[in-house]
């Protein structure tokens, strides 16, 4: 797959899902694009009228949801909502019934970093993963207020911190505090990780991950298998570990590569650097390995910078990822069974609970 290919379906996938053509449902390539703090865009495609609801919950019935149009036409709607608010939507055919709910993907956060819903994605049996139920983020030393009382709103039972002991330290988690969610953390030392990442010609990055984060990701699947809430996990950017966690996730769902691979890719435009560490003085951190490489990034012209998640050859780090598990183990299922101790079973319970 080469760069040009994933980043033109990067952009397809950037604001919300996008129903393949000949789908179950008479309303196709529906999204939420957020146009200012106060004014969302729903579009799809549809020759019959649609009706359009919201609805606080990711689960409400049509009954509980309040109508904003009863026939839109022409593909498009403009609703306003409250700053800080991100509502749901149900959109229902006026030719055969059939419903369509729709969320922003990434939530509206004020200092916030990648921090996105997984749910909308075509998976498996045709149905679709559910929103509102997985989200993913980079690191939230920094969210304000409202960005609190936004999440406090999800639902959230299990906070999964992935990063490791030495990021922790620096920029602990609130969210679970805020919350009242579980908080899940392996402690782990970031200099093998680091070596690992960083060593070589850059290819192969993720080559190490599958089993040096074993326990990490393991613990995010027996939080989806709890069923116990929402769940949330991240790392510092939300891109590298989180991305790999959402691709194991995704595929476990029977998400389809192209879309996992896209929705990877969404994290160099959605990242905002500034608000994933909290001003650092070195001389307060004697030892740790994460501080000099922020406090440069700090100090860079122009501040941090998220960069794209290629190889020096233009090969996609998770393409590489996804090659290294279907050499070695023959596949996800394969990796989750011998690595996570997911089974088939297990599999088959997570898109009863994610699926719709």
């Amino acid at each position: 797959m080469t760069r040009h290919t994933i980043s033109l379906l990067a952009s397809a996938l950037s604001l919300a899902l996008a129903f393949a053509p000949g789908a179950a449902h008479a309303i196709d390539n529906a999204n939420v694009e957020r146009i200012d703090a106060k004014t969302l865009r729903l579009r799809w495609s549809d020759r019959d009228p649609v009706a359009v609801y919201r609805a606080d919950r990711p689960d409400a019935a049509l009954e509980q949801a309040v109508q904003v149009s009863p026939d839109a036409r022409g593909g498009t709607l403009t609703v306003a909502v409250a700053a800080g608010e991100r509502p749901y939507f149900i959109l229902r055919d006026g030719g055969d019934g059939s419903i369509v709910r729709l969320a922003e993907r990434v939530l509206p956060l004020q200092q916030g970093s990648n921090f996105r819903d997984v749910g909308g994605y075509k998976g498996a049996g045709g149905l679709t993963v559910k929103w509102g139920r997985i989200y993913r983020s980079g690191a939230m030393p920094l969210l304000t207020e409202q960005d609190y009382a936004l999440l406090g709103g999800l639902g959230i039972g299990t906070v999964v911190d992935l990063r490791s002991t030495d990021e922790r330290a620096i920029a602990p988690d609130q969210l679970d505090d805020r919350t009242g969610a579980l908080f899940v953390s392996n402690d782990y030392s970031l200099r093998p990780l680091m070596a690992g990442m960083t060593g070589g010609d850059g290819e192969y990055m993720y080559r190490g991950v599958g089993k040096g984060l074993a326990p990490q990701y393991r613990a995010i699947f027996r939080r989806l298998l709890a069923n116990e809430g929402a769940l949330v996990y991240h790392c510092s950017a939300g891109q590298d570990r989180t991305g790999v966690a959402t691709a194991l996730i995704l595929s476990a769902l029977g998400v389809d590569r192209q879309t996992i691979i896209a929705d990877y890719h969404m994290s160099t435009a959605l990242r905002r650097p500034q608000f994933e560490m909290p001003p650092l003085d070195p001389a307060d951190w004697p030892g740790n390995p994460i501080v000099p490489f922020y406090v440069a990034s700090m100090k860079a012209p122009g501040g941090p910078k998220a960069e794209p998640l290629f190889t020096p050859k233009g090969n996609s780090h998770l393409v590489q990822f996804f090659e290294v598990i279907d050499r070695d183990y023959g596949g996800v299922e394969a990796y989750l069974r011998t690595e996570l101790g997911v089974s088939a079973a297990d599999i088959a319970r997570l898109r009863t609970f994610y699926l719709e």
